[in-house]
């Protein structure tokens, strides 16, 4: 990884997608921002994210997907579906948005390459509760190489979180020094709460869990 070359982020003002952005400055010489809205019930976290990347001094971009809300059902853009508040046990949970990720990224990469850059930064792990099928290093990895063979590049995706589970996630922050930041400004919980959030809905209890157990750790 060169410093002295540019990354674009994939950020939604969450707590997985600041702490990234942060790894990114640390990381890179320059850094952009690129949020979706997608029809998401929650969209108050792209006001957060403009506010977060402007305090950053991270330029930032909002591009409107709001089609992938047409194409399936699920809970984060249909307010007429209650949310699943746990993962049913033959399924994932009715929170997953099919092909979210991997439209993200593509057009994350249309962006970047438009602007020449050429790494792309996005907070996707195999440690989330839900298994999402698009969070997955396999996939990642394959999307990369499709991206590459698509646009005749080099991109290159970093996937930080990918083996660190949300108590983990909550000690990177705390190393980046922004500890504070993303757990009073941030917005993770699915029903739009800014910070400690609803307190029920899968993200927040995935949040309060790994918080708990790295400030127990943080004790030792």
């Amino acid at each position: 990884m060169k410093h002295q070359e540019a990354a674009l982020v994939c950020f939604s003002g969450g707590q997985d997608s600041t702490t990234c952005l942060f790894w990114a400055k640390k990381h890179f010489k320059r850094v952009e921002a690129v949020c979706f809205t997608y029809g998401q019930k929650h969209s108050q976290e792209i006001e957060i994210a403009r506010k977060i990347a402007a305090d950053a001094h991270v330029p930032f971009q909002l591009l409107d997907v709001s089609l992938i809300s047409q194409l399936a059902p699920n809970s984060l853009t249909d307010t007429s579906i209650v949310m699943d508040e746990d993962k049913p046990a033959d399924s994932y949970p009715n929170t997953f948005v099919p092909g979210r990720n991997m439209v993200f990224l593509t057009f994350a990469a249309i962006m970047a390459r438009s602007k020449g850059i050429f790494h792309l930064v996005t907070g996707v792990s195999e440690a989330d509760f839900s298994g999402y099928p698009d969070c997955r290093d396999t996939f990642v990895r394959s999307l990369n190489v499709t991206l590459n063979l698509a646009m005749d590049e080099q991109f290159v995706i970093h996937t930080p979180l990918m083996d660190r589970d949300k108590s983990e996630v909550w000690e990177l922050s705390d190393e980046l020094g922004v500890f504070d930041l993303i757990r009073t400004q941030t917005l993770t919980c699915y029903n739009g709460v800014p910070a400690d959030g609803c307190g029920h809905c899968p993200a927040c209890k995935l949040r309060r869990e790994g918080l708990e157990k790295y400030l127990n750790r943080k004790k030792k």
